[in-house]
């Protein structure tokens, strides 16, 4: 059995620079992976089935990211062989932390290596983009700068950060918050500096706060000790801290109602750190 981390992400600012004709928009955003998130434990079969558990509520199996990338990756590579997958999940749904991407991406790096496949991290990549536009950067496996249509994807070093993450009872359609009026939409190209300087913000940020009462709340909350933010189009929002001890202080001090964890900014996968540790033990190659 391969058991593996499927880590969370954040997304420390994101501009909409503008809309395409094909309705998709163009970002800028910065994806800070976290050293917390899911587990997925592999075995292969050799009767091709894709056997998942526990079944994840309100999610058929058809349309589990998970399932999909397994079958993707097997469609892909024309492979006969199948695998049970159990799944230990940790991560919100509808949150904006990554929580189904990640799992995909865990998947087929995970059947790659099983099945020995033998795809290399670009392929691997290539085929996550059509399962979402976030798999790429699990895949890739480091904190990343990316703009276009979330596509074109560069790695960036962060400062070392603790994130206390909290998770408001609200789940939010990102096709919901893309297609409100009210949303940003010309926010100016920046350039990496820019933001290593401190610039950027969430264009999502006023229009959920707007619509999702819960959200404002927690992160009315969070503004009194360190600058609230909302990950991607949410419902998760965060604040940074320089150290364990005091994001771990405010965590203890939150509202009962409110849900949620303290993790360290990572620049490299917990998953890429579990396959090297692997590979040196074993002498397989990461696409092997």
């Amino acid at each position: 059995m391969l058991t593996l981390p499927s880590p969370a992400k954040l997304n420390l600012f994101l501009h909409i620079n503008g809309q395409r004709q094909d309705g998709y928009h163009q970002l800028q955003t910065v994806f800070q992976l976290l050293d917390y998130g899911d587990t997925l434990a592999f075995s292969p079969r050799p009767d091709a089935k894709i056997v998942l558990t526990p079944e994840i509520p309100g999610v058929s199996t058809a349309d589990n990211l998970i399932v999909r990338a397994a079958e993707l990756l097997r469609h892909a590579t024309g492979i006969n062989l199948g695998a049970n997958i159990e799944l230990q999940k940790r991560l919100p749904m509808g949150g904006g932390i990554g929580g189904g991407s990640s799992n995909a991406a865990t998947t087929l790096l995970a059947l790659n290596r099983l099945w020995q496949t033998k795809l290399d991290l670009p392929s691997l990549a290539k085929l996550g983009v059509q399962l979402g536009a976030d798999v790429p950067v699990f895949v890739l496996g480091n904190s990343a700068w990316a703009e276009g249509i979330g596509d074109v994807i560069s790695p960036v070093d962060l400062a070392a950060k603790w994130y206390l993450v909290i998770r408001p009872h609200a789940h939010i359609s990102t096709a919901e918050i893309f297609s409100q009026k009210k949303l940003t939409r010309d926010t100016p190209i920046i350039k990496v500096a820019a933001f290593l300087e401190g610039g950027g913000k969430n264009d999502c940020q006023d229009v959920v706060l707007e619509r999702y009462p819960q959200v404002k709340e927690a992160v009315d909350w969070l503004n009194f000790f360190s600058p609230a933010k909302l990950t991607g189009t949410g419902a998760c929002i965060f604040a940074s801290f320089d150290s364990e001890a005091q994001a771990k202080s405010v965590f203890a001090n939150r509202p009962e109602h409110l849900e949620g964890f303290v993790a360290k900014g990572v620049n490299r996968s917990p998953l890429h750190t579990a396959l090297s540790r692997l590979d040196s033990v074993t002498g397989v190659s990461p696409s092997g």
